[in-house]
């Protein structure tokens, strides 16, 4: 029996909710009008469908259309059947004949039920004239007998159930099929001038469809939906020296913007762009903008996914307060990282270890907040208001302008990044799919490699919001392999935002005290050489010119110029950390203000490596191939010494055609061990010079902490906070490097004294040769190290033929036992010990 049988007005209700399910996208039509016929039955359907999609006929005069269509094509095929299925019923009640009525009383029934039986009373009155007699009807059914024989009424409706069934399929089928919404061009949803007010989505970082609470929330309220991106630049900056968003990122963010707008024309809306201007009550140019809008389209809801930035959330909560006192309601989505860093409590954890992600994740698990829940698929329409509010070009907001020479010629310095990216929606993922099915399997031991890809290069989708973190989380454990360590990446990031919140000048002033004492270089040439890859150091400027290039490199290799920067050229963190800002397309203020605060030995962790310029190139770049691509002119040089090409004799550089200072520059420093223990050496003297921030029982660092993470984790309620804030200053032990402590109690040892050297150079590295003869080859950590055996066996091979020398004799074979092992691996090969020295 169908619903309606049991309450016509829950009928109805249902039915209509069913129909804004269609108006929101996630029915088709077709299923809608198989739902109908599912839930009023076919009668009931046929005389109330019609007046249930009237509303439509102005909100979406298309919708409507196509619900009538597929109306009328199943009714008017039944109609004239119905009529003579009902006359032939008469007569056969007449002539008694009970097999053929109860065939054909059965195959009724079964699709209409007892409502359809009165019908068919009301068809036969209204088909008989006014006056006619029983024989005169009884005549009308004569004449139709023959044709009601060729064409049994039951078989007929049987295939009016099987239509239905076949509609129900098909609404199955199209749900499958709007995973690829977003590709597909729907047109949008008219509405009328008495539909609601419209609702404003305030796009910021998240430059997407797919996965987009706010988006999705927008459906839910039934009103026209008004996209809107509002640039703000002032806004963006904040204070202090953050760079938030400079060059190369708003080259991305111009082409997000250009491809989102594409993508939301497609789904029959639009992107109304406004560049903010003016202050209201000493609140952002943002708040201003929004409430010209919202008089102008009468809107009365506003929508956005939050921003985590310290002076962007002071915005959001001016606008937020602002606007909800003048009536308009103002919703904020939890979207950019996968925890709100702002809920994030250290209690049932302690501080002990805080500034690493083991800690932050053991918060995070200590204090599970929502959880993540499902991934939203993307509209594939949006209700449109009748009248567009007036905005600006996406060009009027100067986020790609390009430089221009003084004869006119326009410098397009983006020429390589745009050939390099696919800045689409699309594209992103695109790239998650393309690294799960490939990339990731290579990804926890091979990620350092540059001249292979084995990393995402998700880094930008995440930042503009292109891809949500938990799509990526989601899809990575739905792979088939589950790299845990890609998914740790994902902690580090949200633990990026975790610091911004505790530390607000975290992108210039350092977090421990001391290292605000560093003696820093100010060479100015070198800074330079250093940001256009022109150190004299193939592996560093390799990096440099595809940062310059292509506004990316991968994470090994940021560690490397890090490294170079820091300890080796005595330049200042700030600087690289504004280089970064500058020239990276997923330039993030959290991400790189940590790592660089990290690297530059002044953050709540301590990077425990540093990369030798040179042989780091052993773990990245084994083969040359990387320095090759970014540096072409040493293209002709051997593997054994593209990485340092001032140890080529001479008649091989020439037949390279490498001459430094000229087609190569030279090195800008050669003493690399000296200025690495120059480093140390200015660590010890200010840990010395500030003891008070030295623990003396464990030699870490001690870090004041801001008050509002030591009222938290002390539980103190908020009328007490004022003890914290007023009273002695907290200071908290944090990871120290252990070879800083060392040195601070031998200030004049060197680095290669030291015995917690934190130097890396790649894989062949203290107490590690020892292992080398018993690890699988085929094992990329082996292999490397194998590698390098070869190398430098080649090496010297060319040497001793170049100088004109004998053969070196062959490695004796035998095996023996190393003085200073102490594992399972202590007796090697010689001969492989031997090739080692």
């Amino acid at each position: 029996m169908p619903l309606s049988a049991a309450g016509g007005g829950d009928s109805e209700v249902l039915v209509r909710k069913i129909l804004r399910e269609v108006l929101l996208g996630r029915e088709d039509p077709e299923g809608f009008f198989a739902m109908c016929l599912s839930v009023l039955g076919h009668q009931e359907t046929r005389s109330q469908f019609l007046s249930l999609i009237h509303p439509l006929s102005t909100a979406n005069s298309s919708l409507h259309s196509t619900l009538t269509s597929i109306y009328q094509e199943f009714f008017t095929q039944t109609e004239d059947d119905e009529l003579e299925l009902a006359l032939a019923l008469s007569l056969l009640e007449m002539k008694d004949d009970q097999l053929s009525t109860s065939s054909h009383k059965t195959g009724f029934l079964q699709f209409g039920d007892k409502q359809n039986e009165s019908r068919s009373s009301q068809l036969t009155s209204e088909s008989q004239p006014q006056g006619s007699s029983p024989t005169r009807r009884a005549e009308v059914v004569g004449t139709q007998e023959t044709e009601l024989q060729k064409r049994p009424r039951v078989k007929k409706y049987e295939e009016c159930d099987q239509m239905t069934s076949n509609l129900a399929e098909k609404s199955k089928k199209n749900r499958r099929q709007r995973r690829k919404a977003a590709r597909q061009q729907v047109v949008g949803l008219q509405c009328s001038l008495s539909a609601p007010p419209p609702v404003l989505v305030w796009f910021r970082r998240d430059l997407r469809l797919c996965d987009n609470p706010a988006l999705s929330a927008s459906l839910e309220l039934g009103a026209p939906v008004i996209p809107v991106f509002i640039w703000s630049p002032d806004e963006e900056e904040g204070p202090g020296i953050t760079l938030a968003i400079r060059g190369a990122g708003k080259y991305w963010l111009h082409q997000a913007l250009s491809h989102l707008c594409a993508s939301l024309e497609r789904i029959g809306s639009h992107l109304v762009f406004l560049k903010a201007s003016g202050e209201e009550n000493g609140v952002g140019s943002s708040l201003h903008s929004l409430k010209k809008l919202i008089k102008d389209t009468g809107a009365r809801t506003v929508l956005a996914n939050a921003l985590y930035e310290p002076w962007l959330k002071e915005r959001d909560d001016a606008v937020v307060a602002a606007l909800q006192k003048d009536g308009t309601e103002v919703r904020m989505f939890q979207s950019y990282c996968l925890r709100d860093p702002y809920s994030v409590s250290t209690e049932g954890v302690g501080l002990r270890g805080i500034g690493s992600v083991s800690h932050f994740m053991s918060c995070c698990r200590q204090n599970p907040a929502s959880p993540l829940g499902v991934t939203l698929d993307p509209p594939v329409s949006l209700p449109t208001p009748a009248h567009w509010p007036q905005g600006v070009s996406l060009d009027t907001l100067g986020l790609a302008n390009m430089p221009r020479r003084k004869d006119g010629t326009v410098i397009n310095w983006a020429a390589n990044i745009q050939k390099s990216w696919d800045f689409s929606e699309e594209g992103a993922q695109a790239h998650l799919e393309a690294f799960l099915q490939d990339g990731v399997y290579r990804y926890d031991k091979e990620s350092g490699r540059a001249d292979a890809p084995n990393t995402s290069c998700l880094s930008p989708y995440l930042h503009f919001g292109q891809l949500s973190p938990r799509w990526v989380l989601q899809a990575a454990r739905g792979a088939r392999c589950q790299p845990l360590k890609f998914q740790r990446k994902l902690a580090w990031r949200d633990l990026a935002y975790w610091q911004l919140t505790l530390f607000p000048d975290l992108p210039w002033e350092s977090v421990r005290p001391p290292y605000k004492a560093l003696q820093w270089s100010s060479n100015r040439g070198h800074l330079k050489a250093w940001q256009r890859g022109l150190t004299g150091y193939p592996l560093v400027d390799a990096a440099m010119r595809q940062l310059w290039l292509t506004g990316w490199m991968n994470n090994y290799m940021r560690h490397v110029v890090a490294s170079f920067l820091i300890a080796y050229l005595h330049l200042p963190w700030q600087e690289g950390y504004r280089w970064f800002q500058d020239t990276l397309v997923d330039a993030d203020v959290a991400i790189d203000a940590m790592m660089w605060q990290n690297g530059g030995m002044c953050g709540l962790d301590h990077w425990n490596f540093v990369m030798h310029p040179i042989d780091a190139a052993m773990t990245c770049d084994p083969y040359g191939n990387y320095v090759r691509k970014w540096c072409p002119e040493l293209a002709d040089l051997p593997d054994e010494l593209i990485h340092k090409p001032w140890k080529c004799p001479s008649s091989m550089l020439r037949r390279a055609g490498v001459v430094f200072g000229q087609t190569y520059p030279e090195r800008i420093i050669t003493d690399l061990e000296e200025r690495r223990s120059q480093s140390l050496q200015d660590v010890a003297r200010v840990r010395r010079e500030f003891q008070q921030y030295v623990d003396k029982r464990t030699g870490c660092d001690l870090v004041p902490l801001p008050p509002s993470l030591v009222t938290k984790a002390l539980g103190l309620s908020h009328q007490d906070s004022s003890v914290v804030i007023e009273g002695k200053q907290f200071l908290l032990p944090v990871i120290t490097r252990m070879e800083f402590k060392y040195q601070q109690e031998n200030p004049n040892a060197d680095a290669s004294s030291n015995p917690y050297n934190a130097l890396l150079k790649g894989y062949v590295s203290r107490k590690r040769d020892e292992t080398i003869a018993f690890l699988n080859e085929r094992d990329f950590t082996a292999s490397v190290m194998f590698e390098a055996v070869q190398r430098k066996e080649r090496l010297e091979s060319d040497h001793r033929r170049i100088e004109g020398l004998p053969h070196a004799p062959a490695p004796r074979g035998s095996a023996r036992r190393t003085p200073t092992a102490k594992d399972k691996f202590s007796i090697v090969p010689g001969g492989a010990l031997t090739s080692l020295r």
